[in-house]
């Protein structure tokens, strides 16, 4: 335990107050004046005595009461070698992006208080023979211990708050110190919650929705987020520029195989794009603009039959002269045919102007069935 929480609970559960503080020098016999004898001083004193040991012996009680309730709770800290400690496997944070860089803030954090000030919380951990503990928050804290021990400074140790977690109980609090961490993407978040559904829900979101306290429609949206394959994100040279509703509607699109494809082509394309400008010295892509180009991703692969003719419009039109039928877009999605009102064409010739324009469609490589 840290001698300042020891120091306190000490305190706490002596119940000494300001009244026994100053109780020496109140007891101190003065000297007696004229109209005091020294037999005097002994009756003076007994009565303060006995309120003071009366006041004591209640302040320990209460204080006994308030630990047995729960009011005041024993935190036991440590200092650790962050090498007995493993981090978590549930924790949210993608440690292969944790560096000096990432990490040089909390670094020089540590550095300029003379230690780690807020604790990590950790639970303990039996039959690893590397590890006495396990990390459940404070990853960063942990690397930049780690780090700098590693860097001339082999004193610094893990501060480390000990707690009783099962699981889901070490979920909940990881998640809960995540959701304010700003350098945590949404993109990790989500596979995060996909990760444990299974695990400490049964794969009920509903379930975990409501031990997290959060929204179940955005939670949906998390999880569908977490589909997006690694082959995409490469895409983005930051992934924390892929937020949730862009992230959410990315994960929609591949749900059409054939759009899928194409935009598993076009992340290669930006991805070696993307590394060709690094290396150059220029910035990459950013992130709206990779979204937009996957979004707008096109399967150009060359088929048996003809090719679709992407920029095909038709007009086809009535006996006087309005049109009576457009085709207004042709993509792999389907055909947008537009029928104009008051053209004043009946039902057969508005089927006419149908078939004709499957037909042509056809001939140009498009088949609707």
């Amino acid at each position: 335990m840290a001698r300042k929480q020891s120091d306190y609970l000490a305190n706490l559960l002596s119940g000494e107050d300001e009244d026994t503080t100053a109780a020496p020098a109140a007891a101190s016999p003065a000297p007696a004046s004229s109209a005091q004898t020294a037999s005097e001083a002994p009756a003076l004193a007994g009565p303060r005595a006995t309120s003071r040991a009366g006041l004591s012996l209640l302040g320990r009680e209460n204080a006994l009461a308030r630990v047995a309730s729960g009011e005041v709770r024993q935190v036991t800290q440590l200092l650790l070698d962050p090498a007995r400690v493993r981090v978590w496997e549930g924790n949210a944070r993608n440690q292969a992006r944790l560096s000096e860089e990432s990490c040089r803030d909390l670094i020089d954090s540590i550095l300029a208080e003379g230690g780690q000030k807020v604790p990590a919380v950790v639970r303990h951990l039996a039959g690893d023979p590397d590890h006495d503990y396990e990390l459940i928050a404070g990853t960063r804290r942990h690397f930049a211990i780690s780090w700098l021990r590693g860097h001339s400074y082999p004193e610094m140790k893990l501060l480390a708050q000990v707690a009783e977690l099962d699981d889901e109980a070490a979920f909940r609090l990881a998640d809960i110190e995540n959701r304010a961490r700003k350098d945590i993407t949404d993109i990790e978040r989500a596979r995060n919650y996909a990760d444990a559904l299974p695990i400490h829900y049964g794969g009920k979101a509903v379930r975990m929705a409501e031990r997290l306290k959060l929204s179940k429609g955005w939670l949906s949206k998390m999880l569908k987020a977490a589909t997006i394959p690694d082959e995409i994100l490469l895409a983005f040279a930051d992934p924390g520029e892929l937020t949730l509703n862009p992230a959410y509607r990315l994960a929609c699109a591949l749900d059409d195989k054939a759009l899928a494809k194409a935009m598993r082509k076009e992340a290669k394309s930006i991805a070696s794009e993307n590394t060709d400008a690094l290396s150059l010295g220029r910035p990459a892509l950013a992130g709206p603009a990779t979204l937009k180009r996957l979004l707008g991703a096109n399967d150009d692969t060359p088929s048996a039959g003809p090719s679709i003719k992407k920029d095909l419009r038709l007009e086809i039109t009535g006996p006087h002269g309005r049109t009576i039928l457009q085709v207004k877009d042709v993509s792999r999605q389907g055909v947008t045919i537009h029928l104009p009102m008051a053209s004043g064409a009946g039902d057969e010739q508005l089927a006419q102007a149908l078939r004709h324009a499957l037909d042509t469609l056809r001939k140009n490589g498009v088949t609707v069935s």
